[in-house]
């Protein structure tokens, strides 16, 4: 590890270590206001994951033949990209979702949440092969409920597995979990949530309004927000805000053995402060999303996938929930993907230009 004569840390939150002898430091110190945080050799496998992972997006994204990395857990296991918005489910959701139908506030707000509450492509394909354009002018709860009712009674699955969803048996008085979704998208329409989100000055104003609706809690609200911040609805920083869920907390605890008096929100903040100086230290080039750095979202989720990672690099390290297991199995999905970010984002025409450079094979996502 370099010396501080040789290599300046940030004065704030994390820092390097302070040493003329690197070779007796193996991970750097954390130091706040409050107290020093102490970094595991996790802290150190965090960054060189995000580079692993990210390398293997633009090797695919290239059209590179298998296999796109070396690293025998990242070839065995799933694990979600290192920028959240990079991840096949989010790309659909921006591309085919977001910016495939009106821009009105109620339409954007009723595909976007309708979307996320399943959180599953086959859903949303299914419900735009029964209804065609999916609008909350033709929304009907009755139609609704029965295709969705019936999909499930044919055995078909209407969830995904990234999260869990709570239902509303007993707030809404249905006897299904769709249906109390359902319910609750009608409730946020009838008291106006589209609009008040759209008003809001600050994504934290965003997520609290979000979260004060039943079904809906911090980890939940956070990645509403977060997606519909993809929309023209609203226009915030990804850096503003953010909300650590389970995941990532469990992966804070295998990357930090103290926080030092440090919350868990100030950790992904410095984590997002620092991460030029981490990977110049470590000695990485990792190559970002066309100039676009980590955001506090990425951030947090790389900390979840870490926790994972973690399992198999570092058994002896223990989290909060114990687990000792991978249980995702890698396999390359059968899909081509032509990546679409949020305009906004000024993104679109960089990763064109790189598509136009790279050798046109079939990018399997």
């Amino acid at each position: 590890m370099p010396s501080s004569k040789e290599k300046s840390a940030p004065q704030s939150g994390v820092s390097g270590a302070v040493t003329s002898e690197p070779s007796r430091r193996k991970s750097p110190i954390v130091f706040s206001s409050l107290s020093p945080a102490k970094p595991t050799i996790a802290f150190d496998t965090y960054w060189r994951f995000a580079k692993l992972r990210q390398d293997i997006f633009f090797s695919r994204f290239e059209g590179k033949p298998a296999p796109w990395t070396n690293d025998p857990i990242l070839n065995a296991h799933k694990f979600t990209n290192a920028y959240r918005a990079s991840d096949r489910v989010s790309q659909y959701l921006i591309r085919d979702v977001i910016y495939a139908g009106p821009q009105g506030i109620d339409d954007l707000f009723f595909r976007i949440l309708l979307f996320k509450l399943f959180n599953k492509i086959e859903t949303w394909e299914l419900l735009q092969q029964e209804f065609g354009e999916i609008s909350w002018a033709s929304y009907r709860y009755s139609d609704y409920d029965r295709v969705l009712s019936n999909a499930m009674a044919s055995k078909r699955t209407v969830y995904s597995a990234a999260y869990i969803m709570a239902s509303g048996h007993l707030i809404f008085g249905v006897n299904r979990k769709h249906q109390g979704h359902l319910k609750l998208l009608e409730l946020m329409f009838e008291e106006s949530l589209p609009e008040r989100i759209a008003a809001c000055k600050s994504m934290r104003q965003a997520f609290e309004l979000l979260l004060s609706y039943p079904l809906v809690g911090d980890f939940l609200a956070y990645q509403l927000v977060t997606d519909l911040n993809y929309s023209e609805l609203t226009n915030f920083s990804e850096t503003e805000f953010t909300m650590p869920g389970p995941g990532a907390r469990d992966g804070i605890r295998k990357c930090f053995s103290s926080l030092g008096g440090l919350s868990e929100v100030d950790i992904i903040k410095q984590m997002a402060d620092r991460q030029h100086y981490e990977f110049e230290r470590l000695g990485l080039d990792f190559r970002n999303l066309w100039g676009r750095d980590l955001q506090y979202i990425d951030i947090q989720n790389i900390f979840c996938e870490v926790d994972k990672y973690s399992r198999v690099k570092h058994p002896e390290i223990s989290g909060i929930s114990g687990r000792t297991r991978i249980k995702q199995k890698f396999s390359a999905i059968d899909h081509s993907i032509n990546f679409f970010f949020p305009p906004k984002w000024a993104l679109n025409l960089p990763v064109m230009s790189a598509c136009k450079k790279s050798e046109p094979q079939k990018k399997l996502f």
